[in-house]
């Protein structure tokens, strides 16, 4: 079966037409807000909304307010995560190594540190 198969034409890939497609939400959001703001002064008459219209004005709510909680995310935590799982690592390793001395030498470490830290803020304000 093999034999045959080289003497045979090989197959081609499959070509595809695509074609990408540019999504601006800004865009869609301004055109959106345009759209509620034209039918709003139609509407002046007193009739409501109905309730499409509502649901896609607390949709595009949900979604900026996702956007804004997203920015507020800093790469600082990922910093933070690291330096602590790096802190365990080591004072799991001098543990290890060394036993109640890590310790102690951990119990000597916090009160400096803390008041480093304190230190900072007091001259800050």
């Amino acid at each position: 079966m093999k034999i045959i198969s080289l003497f045979t034409k090989s197959q081609q890939n499959q070509r595809f037409s695509y074609n990408p497609r540019y999504y601006d939400a800004k865009k869609e959001e301004m055109e959106e807000r345009e759209r509620r703001i034209k039918s709003e002064i139609e509407n002046e008459s007193g009739v409501e909304e109905d309730l499409a219209k509502h649901r896609s004005r607390i949709a595009g709510s949900f979604h900026s307010a996702r956007k804004r909680s997203k920015a507020s995310s800093s790469p600082n935590a990922a910093i933070i995560r690291t330096g602590v799982i790096l802190f365990l690592v080591l004072f799991m390793m001098a543990f290890l190594t060394w036993g109640k001395n890590s310790l102690y030498g951990l119990l000597l470490f916090i009160p400096f540190y803390l008041y480093l830290k304190f230190k900072k803020k007091s001259k800050a304000h």
